[in-house]
C-alpha cells in the first residue's frame, strides 16, 4: 500500500485553525476611496456581519495638497469615532531626501556622481514605488502573518477594465464600487452630497495627487501656478536644487516663462493654442530669457 504526501502531512503536522478574516479599507483620500469608505462604514454600522471593517490604511507621501491633508484628518476622526482602527503609513525616507540626497547606484556611470533620484518620470516613477507600494506591501505582509486579510479596493464601475491587470486579481481583494455599479462621477457626487469638497481640488484637477508631480499635464500645472502660488514657488526652488529636467521639454523656469507669456497674449486678445505662430513666438521668448529652443 502507499500513502500520499498530503496524508503524511496530516499525520505528523497538527491541524492549524484557519486565520480569522481581517477586513481592511485601502484609503488614498481621493473621491473613489472616500465614497467607498463612507458608504461601507455606514453599512457596517447597520450590519457589521455583512459589511465587516477592522482597519483603514492610508499611506502619506508627504507631498499632498494642504486641502487633502485636512480631508484625511477629517476622515480619520470619522473612522476612529466609529471604533475603526485608522493607520497612517509613511516612509522613513522623505520625498525630499530621496530626490535631493539619496545616492543609489545608477546604471548610467555619467550620473553616478549626482545626488538624489531627481524628478520622477513616466518610466521611473520611484515616488510611487518608494513612498507607497513598498511601505504598504510591507505592512500587509506583516498583517497576513496572523490574519486572512480581505482588502477593500476602490475601483469604480467605469474602471472595471483594470481588473484585467495582474495586481488587481488577488482573490482576497473586494471591489464594492464595481458591485454597486458606482462610477467615478457617482463617487464624486456622493462625496459632495456628504459635505466633502477637498477645498475645491476636484474643480481644478482631474486627480489631485501630489502637487509636485511632473507627470501633470500643462493645463493642471497652469492651475497650480495660478491657484497655489506658494506651492509653485516651492516647485521652482526644487527645480534649482536638482539635476534632471522637470518635464521632458520644460524646466519649471521655462514653464514659468511660458505661462507668463500666455497670460500676456490672453490679455492682448491673442490665442495661446499650439499654432506655428504661437510656438515660434514662445521659442523667441525663451531664447531671450537665455534658454535653448524647445520643441
Amino acid at each position: 500500500w502507499w500513502i500520499s504526501i498530503g496524508e503524511v502531512k496530516r499525520m505528523y503536522v497538527p491541524n492549524t485553525p484557519p486565520q480569522p478574516e481581517y477586513w481592511v479599507l485601502s484609503l488614498s483620500g481621493g473621491k473613489d476611496s472616500t465614497a467607498l469608505g463612507l458608504e461601507w462604514l455606514k453599512r457596517h454600522q447597520q450590519d457589521p456581519v455583512t459589511y465587516p471593517l477592522h482597519e483603514v490604511i492610508y499611506c502619506d507621501t508627504g507631498m499632498e495638497f494642504p486641502a487633502m491633508v485636512e480631508h484625511i484628518n477629517r476622515l480619520e476622526q470619522i473612522f476612529t469615532g466609529a471604533g475603526i482602527k485608522f493607520t497612517r503609513l509613511k516612509s522613513e525616507k522623505s520625498f525630499e531626501y530621496l530626490m535631493f540626497e539619496y545616492q543609489p547606484k545608477k546604471k548610467n556611470p555619467e550620473l553616478q556622481h549626482l545626488k538624489g533620484k531627481s524628478w520622477p518620470t513616466s518610466k521611473v516613477r520611484w515616488c510611487t514605488g518608494e513612498l507607497k507600494q513598498k511601505i504598504v506591501s510591507r505592512y500587509f505582509k506583516q498583517l497576513r502573518k496572523q490574519k486572512t486579510v480581505i482588502q477593500l479596493v476602490a475601483l469604480a464601475a467605469d474602471e472595471e477594465y483594470r481588473l484585467e491587470r495582474k495586481n488587481n486579481q488577488d482573490p482576497n481583494h473586494r471591489h464594492p464600487l464595481i458591485d454597486w455599479g458606482w462610477t467615478e462621477a457617482d463617487c464624486l457626487k456622493y462625496c459632495y452630497e456628504a459635505g466633502f469638497d477637498w477645498g475645491g481640488l476636484y474643480e481644478l484637477f482631474r486627480r489631485p495627487s501630489c502637487w509636485c508631480c511632473p507627470l501633470q499635464p500643462l493645463d493642471e500645472l497652469r492651475k497650480l501656478r495660478k491657484h497655489f502660488p506658494d506651492l509653485w514657488a516651492k516647485l521652482l526652488d526644487m527645480e534649482h536644487r536638482t539635476w534632471n529636467t522637470f518635464k521632458e521639454f520644460y524646466t519649471v523656469d521655462q514653464l514659468e516663462i511660458r505661462f507668463a507669456f500666455e497670460e500676456e497674449r490672453l490679455a492682448a486678445g491673442l490665442p495661446i493654442n499650439r499654432t506655428r505662430e504661437f510656438m515660434s513666438a514662445l521659442r523667441k521668448r525663451l531664447e531671450e530669457a537665455g534658454f535653448p529652443q524647445n520643441k
